[in-house]
Order: C-alpha cells, then structure tokens, then sequence
C-alpha cells in the first residue's frame, strides 16, 4: 500500500515538471519568435505601428522585380526631353523628409487611368532593396489588378519614366526598348536603377532644386496590334517576259504617237509606246520610246508597281541592239506617272542609216523584257 502510494507521487511530481518545463520552452521560443520578428520588420524599414493598407498593397504588388523582365544595358535608353509627362506628372516638395526616413520605403501616387487600366506611380527614394535598387533611385509603375477583366488577360505596355532638370530645364527620361507585360501575377514594372541617389539629391545636378523640390513623371503607353496591313512582294522569272512590236511603213508615220497592242506580264497590262518624231528633248533629232501601264489597270490610291527591265530597238543585221535599262516606280492612272522611257532613246541619223541594221526594208522592231514586277496586297482588301 505505501509503495503503491509512493509510486503515484512520483508520477504526478513527474507530469508537474514536464508540464513547468513545456510551459518555459514555449514562452522562451514565442520570445525568441517575436525578437526575430521585430528585428526583421526593423531591418525590412518597419515603423512600430504597421500600417493595415501598406501591408495589403504590399501583399497585392508582391512580384516587384523588374529582373525578372531582363532588363539589360542593351535594351535601356535613357536622354533628355523638352515635353513633360503625357499620362502622369507627381511634383514633390520636402523630398530630403522622405530620403532621411528610415520608415518610408516609398511613395505612391493616387491612380490615374490609361487605356481603361488604373495605373499607380511608385518612387524608391534610397532604392528598391529587393531589386537590387539599394543606393539608386527606383521608379516603377503598377497596374491595379482590379481593373484586368480576366484572371489570365496580359497587359502590354511602353513605359518611359521621367526626372526633371532644373539645370536644363528639361526631363532626364529612362525606357526600355522592349514591351512590359502586366497580368495577375506581375502587377508592377520599372527601373530599380534609375539616378545614383548621390547624384539625384546633390542640388548642383538639378534634380532637387528650390529647396529640395523634385519632379516625377510616367507614359503610359498601351500599344494595340494592327488591324490595317499591306504585304509587298517582287514577282520574277516570268513565263513571256518579252513583247516584241514589229512596225511596218515606219517612214509613213506622220502621227505624234503610236501605241502596241496590249500585252500582259507580271499580272499587269502593259503597251509600248513610240514617238517617231520625237518629243521633250528628242524632239525633231531622236525616236522617243515609253512603257506604258494600261491606263485600265486598277490600283488603290497611293499604290505603287517597281518594275525593273529593258526596252530595245532591236537590230535586224545581228549586230548589237539599242538597249535601254528601266528601274522606275509607276503609279495607277490619275495618282501619278504611270508612263515611262526615253526621249531620246536612238538619233535619226542611226535610224536612217541602213547600213547599221535598226530600220530594214522600212521595218522598224522594237521590244520590252520585264524582269521584275511587284505587287502589294491590302488588309483588309
């Protein structure tokens, strides 16, 4: 009986100590738990108050790394600009308040909407540590995600970021040359480099002036795809490239001008037009030779066909042709040239000469060879 009693003792003393035990190791872990806490919040710039909406904004814009976008040197173009801001302008006043705080990590701008997103301007004063900021002026902008209609719609937007000069008296202004793509998942694009902090608040640079003025500014740009194209091709190797004119009684021509017959090349009705008597400048001393699109031919207003080729007057004795290079640009009748050549293309004297082969037995033969021919296709036709 009274070992019994003894061994229940000994077992309540046991359960007592355990429980005063476990009861120290949780205090002493929740302690050392809430010194880590503290320390990582003050580390991290938290004030002793936390505030509820900073720490849900937060929450919100968790994907803040623009590295993730990639930026390199390459695709970065900064300069200065006369124009201010088109979607945003954020002027600051006492800005040295906001540098020397150790609770601000930044600021952010009410929303202002582009293309239908709500928009915010974020500045870093010392720099946005988790971008690799620490030490620069960081500038970001973030989509209120709110505003995406779709969990899964993609925002793509041109940002250029601006910092006024007041020693220049314009905006030193940084983008990227590539688009930024905004979605559910990452809500906030920038630059965690923009000015060397030293450099921005040394009033001898002009960016904190009157004091410790400053100004910051943003476009936002949402391109849209195209909806209106045209698509350009050069066709050649074509099956008949040449039309040969052969012209009869070439001494009774007594008309200003003569036109062949119609022919096709290249998907294009062309004629070849002669002026026996010359015209322009070859008036009354040389043949005048043209290639002419049919004046049917229908093009849209401002199309243009590049047709590269020759005309001849060939030679009927085997020896060299008259040959003549086309490289020209016609336009449809009514919206620019669309006859072409020379206005002395051979000298009566060659002509009249029978012993040099062009005119035989009053035959007069003249050819076209095209050898490119473009064509332009609209959308939407």
């Amino acid at each position: 009986m009274i070992s019994h009693y003894r061994n229940t003792i000994s077992a309540v003393y046991l359960l007592v100590c355990i429980f005063i035990t476990s009861s120290s190791a949780s205090s002493i872990l929740r302690q050392f738990t809430d010194d880590f806490n503290t320390n990582l919040q003050q580390e991290n710039g938290a004030g002793p108050n936390p505030n509820v909406g900073e720490a849900d904004h937060l929450h919100q814009h968790q994907e803040i790394s623009s590295r993730d976008h990639k930026v390199s040197v390459s695709s970065t173009v900064n300069g200065l600009r006369d124009r201010p801001p088109s979607s945003y302008s954020l002027k600051m006043e006492s800005f040295n308040k906001l540098l020397n705080s150790p609770y601000t990590e930044r600021y952010q701008s009410r929303p202002f909407t582009v293309g239908g997103y709500n928009w915010t301007l974020m500045v870093y004063p010392n720099g946005n540590k988790k971008d690799s900021g620490s030490g620069y002026l960081s500038l970001y902008v973030a989509i209120d995600n709110s505003t995406l209609v779709a969990g899964q719609q993609e925002v793509y937007a041109d940002l250029r970021f601006y910092v006024f000069n007041n020693n220049e008296r314009k905006y030193f202004t940084i983008q990227d040359t590539n688009v930024w793509r905004f979605n559910v998942f990452k809500t906030m694009w920038g630059f965690s480099q923009v000015l060397p902090v030293a450099t921005f608040k040394d009033p001898k640079n002009g960016y904190l002036y009157d004091g410790d003025h400053c100004e910051f500014g943003v476009d936002v740009t949402i391109p849209t795809t195209y909806q209106v194209s045209e698509l350009f091709s050069i066709a050649d190797n074509f099956y008949n490239p040449k039309f040969t004119w052969t012209i009869r009684g070439f001494s009774t021509l007594f008309k200003d001008t003569y036109y062949s017959d119609l022919f096709s090349i290249g998907g294009r009705t062309w004629t070849i037009q002669v002026n026996p008597s010359g015209r322009g400048t070859g008036a009354g001393k040389a043949l005048s030779m043209y290639l002419n699109l049919d004046v049917n031919e229908k093009l849209r207003p401002y199309e243009k066909i590049y047709v590269r080729g020759k005309l001849r007057v060939l030679n009927q004795r085997g020896l060299n042709n008259i040959e003549r290079q086309l490289d020209i640009w016609y336009q449809g009748p009514g919206y620019g040239e669309y006859s072409w050549g020379y206005h002395e293309f051979i000298s009566f004297s060659d002509l009249r000469d029978s012993a040099k082969g062009f005119v035989v037995n009053d035959v007069l033969m003249v050819q076209a060879e095209l050898e490119d021919i473009s064509s332009t296709k609209y959308l939407p036709n």
